[in-house]
């Protein structure tokens, strides 16, 4: 494994770091001054993120139980917070590692430093920085035509963090969900509701949907012999529903629970939405046929 890889995007103002199955975008706003100590910052950090999650990630691949464990890294701590507030759901901190790497890296650009906003985007799980009166707006992609919709958290809200789990994703899901986008608190705790509302989109025995062991798709897999999907086959409108249904009133109970403030549930064509935040300054139609991608939005002026 090489070490790790820093580079400036085109646009001089990105910075792109990676370090195997770590890869992020990172932007800072503010003064000139504030933004580059912000980078080196986050460039002295990255240093030793992926070495620290190695040192641990035996237990990290083990299921969390509601006592939270004593980890030594400050990531490995963040996700397992994450998950054990799930328990007894089964769940291991795993859920959560790229939603914490992106909160410890936007922790260590901001520490110390005056911004007006910054993000870490982690694979599509991203952790946001507001300061008083600051804007942050978020994409969610259409089918491959361009943005469909734009999610606005402002300083006042409780976001600050976006992440998005499913069968069609870059890690294993139990469900069929094309996506689910989450918003929360922290981007670690996204990144856990996520992964559970996305396993309960689910049609348990459907004949068109194609499962096979985790681990004989990676053996080191924390899911172990658990069923994950690899195909979905066409679905009846009912059956989707269906599915949705399961994945929505979970979601609404992570809300009650005060675990996450709004989600987003993708499937077939189909989706359910609930939540306070706006939409291009009104509230989103859960009707609204959006996806399952989300990024932060490059061509806003405000973005």
């Amino acid at each position: 494994m090489t070490g790790p890889q820093i580079a400036w995007l085109a646009d001089g103002r990105r910075l792109h770091l990676n370090h195997g199955p770590i890869d992020l975008i990172i932007e800072a706003f503010g003064e000139e001054a504030e933004r580059r100590a912000a980078y080196e910052q986050a460039i002295a950090r990255f240093d030793t993120v992926l070495t620290g999650l190695v040192e641990e990630l035996a237990e990290l691949r083990r299921p969390a139980t509601a006592t939270t464990r004593a980890f030594h890294g400050v990531i490995a701590q963040r996700m397992e917070r994450a998950v054990c507030r799930h328990a007894p759901a089964f769940i291991t901190p795993m859920a959560a590692v790229a939603g914490a790497v992106a909160d410890e890296m936007l922790a260590a650009m901001c520490t110390g430093r005056r911004l007006e906003k910054a993000y870490v985007n982690d694979g599509g799980d991203i952790a946001i920085h507001l300061a008083e009166g600051a804007v942050m707006k978020a994409a969610i992609a259409g089918t491959g035509h361009g943005f469909a919709d734009r999610i606005m958290i402002g300083f006042a809200d409780p976001v600050r963090g976006i992440a998005t789990s499913g069968w069609r994703g870059r890690s294993y899901s139990l469900g069929i969900a094309d996506a689910v986008t989450v918003l929360a608190k922290t981007a670690a705790e996204a990144d856990a509701a996520a992964t559970l509302i996305a396993n309960a989109v689910d049609l348990p025995g459907h004949p068109t949907v194609r499962r096979v062991p985790a681990c004989d798709l990676a053996p080191d897999s924390d899911l172990g012999d658990r069923p994950v999907t690899v195909d979905v086959g066409p679905l009846k409108p009912g059956e989707i529903a269906s599915a949705l249904g399961s994945g929505f009133a979970l979601a609404e109970e992570f809300w009650r629970r005060g675990l996450i403030e709004a989600a987003a549930l993708f499937l077939g064509g189909d989706m359910r939405f609930f939540g306070t935040v706006a939409l291009d300054d009104t509230p989103l139609k859960r009707s609204r046929p959006i996806t399952a991608h989300t990024e932060i939005s490059k061509e806003l002026p405000n973005a």
